[in-house]
């Protein structure tokens, strides 16, 4: 039996999907990449933008083909669209088999096994006629040496635009000995490198016989993992970013030269009617004490414009943050209400050829910074963690492709002779 794998959205999405496949490949489905060739489809979707949420319908309604050729097939619709949307698709797509949202997450297994175990006995039946030799071989849904660990799941936080609250709920954090199981298994099976998520993954908590674990600790005890060569998350909360984590990011040797810092707006005004609980001097002196503990860090981070009553004024505060911050890569987007948050409520009042003229000067100032990081790679030779077929990243976040590629999971020099598009070309230095 045969399994594609979808998803819509962000790394959190990702991982998610790993998790959709799991009951499946237990009960021996093996990964194709063409959805064409499967028998049964995981569609994880996203909602936190309208237009991810487009695609996942768009894609749904596409499926009606599929399932149409073969109503033996399997489909499966899951996550935070389909919390928001459930009973929506099942009327709108009533060839769907099962829809799941992110909520009911982690009791997805039963969930899957009650609805669909006649279901897929009966596919195993009929499939036993395929000889072995027609099935294509899996292609797994992550490098073999990279892997995703979530570590929460949902938010706290209220900001006035974001929908994950309402779809994924209030913050629960993992239990520390799961989380640690879960990292030990997959460097044990391989995994150089590890990224822990969660929606504001920085704020997680455990605790051990007792006694609280916060997230800086969490990476401190990570850095003790033998075979774990390279720690990321995703996403922090500016808020969260304090003394502790800093110092941790900074005596922690696997730590990735790394951070995601979701700016939003650069108004202190807009940032109070986000409720995004920090401010524009916040985050740039967190940002100076982060580059004092680990002098190669590199930033990333998100803006909105167009923002209910962004001012010109409030627009140039968020160009003038973005200069002075210099992230190395930027996610930026024009403002959208989305149904059931706060802002929905607010007046839309920027007209949308404001929002894409704003949008289009924001990106031209991005893309510069971005275009000045990667230049300045150039004759540099960089550390590069293969991830399979000559691409993979540095530790400080760029994507990297080079000629004389070797078995993924090696970390190899790479001497960097060009860029393409956001990623630094090059060849490898055997020699450096």
């Amino acid at each position: 039996m045969r399994l594609h794998v979808v998803t819509f959205g962000c790394q959190m999405s990702v991982a998610d999907g790993e998790e959709l496949a799991s009951p499946l490949t237990g009960r021996g489905f093996t990964a194709v990449a063409e959805p064409a060739d499967a028998d049964a489809i995981v569609l994880n979707t996203c909602t936190v933008r309208q237009h991810a949420e487009d695609k996942a319908v768009s894609f749904i309604g596409r499926l009606r083909d599929w399932k149409e050729k073969d109503p033996g097939r399997v489909l499966i619709v899951a996550g935070c669209a389909a919390e928001r949307l459930g009973p929506w698709i099942q009327k709108r797509f009533p060839y769907v088999d099962l829809v799941v949202g992110a909520k009911s997450i982690e009791d997805y297994p039963r969930i899957v096994e009650e609805a669909l175990g006649a279901r897929f006995d009966a596919l195993a039946e009929a499939r036993q006629a395929f000889p072995p030799e027609t099935l294509d071989k899996p292609t797994g849904w992550a490098s073999p040496c990279t892997a995703f660990v979530t570590i929460m799941r949902g938010c706290n936080y209220s900001c006035s635009y974001c929908i994950v609250p309402s779809v994924r709920g209030r913050e629960l954090y993992r239990p520390y000995e799961t989380v640690m199981a879960e990292v030990r298994e997959k460097v044990g099976r391989g995994a150089k490198e590890i990224t822990l998520l969660g929606q504001t993954v920085n704020s997680w908590n455990g605790n051990e016989g007792g006694a609280r674990i916060s997230f800086p600790e969490l990476l401190r005890r990570l850095g003790r993992v033998e075979g774990l060569e390279r720690v990321r998350f995703e996403s922090p909360h500016p808020h969260f970013v304090n003394d502790d984590l800093i110092d941790a990011m900074g005596t922690t040797k696997n730590i990735c030269e790394q951070i995601h810092l979701p700016l939003q707006s650069g108004s202190d005004r807009l940032l109070k009617i986000m409720r995004r609980n920090y401010d524009a001097g916040s985050i740039l002196d967190k940002t100076a004490r982060l580059r004092r503990a680990m002098h190669d860090i590199e930033v990333s981070t998100d803006i909105i414009v167009g923002f209910p009553s962004e001012t010109d004024e409030d627009f140039e505060r968020t160009l003038d943050l973005v200069r002075r911050l210099r992230p190395s890569w930027s996610y930026t987007f024009k403002y959208s209400p989305r149904e059931g948050t706060e802002s929905a409520g607010m007046t839309d009042d920027v007209p949308e050829a404001v929002k894409e003229e704003r949008l289009s000067r924001l990106n031209a100032l991005c893309d510069g910074l971005t275009e000045e990081a990667l230049a300045a790679r150039i004759g540099k030779v960089v550390d590069v963690l293969d991830e399979g077929g000559g691409f993979g990243r540095t530790r400080d976040g760029f994507k990297v492709s080079w000629t004389g590629s070797r078995p993924a999971g090696r970390t190899v020099k790479v001497r960097v002779t060009g860029t393409s598009k956001r990623i630094l070309k090059g060849e490898t230095d055997d020699r450096a």
